[in-house]
């Protein structure tokens, strides 16, 4: 029986056979690898993927297409809001010694910025990331200081890995298509990420990007004054001017 895609869940299926391939390559399963899927929904990306893993994970929510899913004997369903998954839990019961989760996805648009940061909870665990997602999100995730693209999301991902928006795909790559252009993302989590206190790093972020039109002297210097922070740091720019390293340069001097 065809599986309606539901709104609730925001279900757009990707049906590209030439799109499919290109991913893919891009993410390029070998059998060692130790492999989550996030939404596999009809199974497109996910079978040839088990078929170059010879085992796979993958998280649904959907009830149906967990039943479907579990026909597989391939595949190790988890059936849950992937909101709620302990993934470094998850990591234990899947990796060998030395080796980290590959996690790829075709993640709902709705909710793609709260996975995102939950995945953050977990990077330790984590080798690799390759996600299909809105192409505006992704615009936001690898923007440079001084565009309008560049924001709280640029700053905290960025702090945490090196991405890069590897392939564009179209509306009509997906049943039902969407109305957005989508873009696939590799996330990479750097080695040795500077040490820091995450809270502190968001708060002072989402203090700085609150007004962004105004200049920080207006918004963060303020905050900072409250923090009774006597180091250095530049209030007289706007929140985008100000590159990755000294907002983490500045959450170090805070933690």
């Amino acid at each position: 029986m065809k599986h309606i895609a539901r709104k609730r869940f925001g279900q757009h299926f990707l049906s590209d056979g030439a799109i499919i391939d290109a991913i893919v390559r891009e993410i390029a399963p070998t059998p060692a690898d130790a492999m989550v899927e996030i939404g596999p929904g009809l199974a497109a990306l996910t079978q040839p993927l088990v078929e170059r893993l010879g085992r796979l994970t993958v998280v649904e929510l959907d009830r149906d297409l967990a039943k479907r899913l579990r026909e597989h004997p391939l595949l190790h369903v988890v059936e849950s809001d992937v909101l709620k998954v302990d993934f470094t839990a998850l990591a234990q019961t899947l990796v060998q010694a030395g080796q980290k989760l590959r996690i790829v996805g075709n993640l709902p648009y709705n909710i793609s910025s709260p996975i995102l940061f939950h995945l953050l909870d977990h990077v330790d665990v984590v080798q690799d990331q390759h996600f299909m997602l809105q192409k505006e999100v992704i615009d936001r995730m690898v923007a440079r200081p001084s565009t309008s693209d560049y924001g709280r999301l640029s700053v905290m991902l960025q702090w945490r890995y090196a991405m890069e928006n590897i392939l564009f795909v179209g509306p009509e790559c997906f049943d039902p298509p969407p109305r957005v252009d989508s873009a696939v993302v590799r996330m990479v989590p750097h080695a040795q990420p500077a040490a820091l206190n995450r809270n502190t790093l968001e708060r002072l972020v989402q203090v700085a990007f609150s007004q962004r039109r105004k200049l920080l002297r207006h918004t963060l210097g303020k905050w900072l004054e409250e923090q009774q922070f006597a180091g250095q740091f530049d209030v007289q720019r706007r929140a985008e001017e100000v590159p990755v390293d000294e907002y983490v340069a500045l959450a170090h001097q805070l933690t």
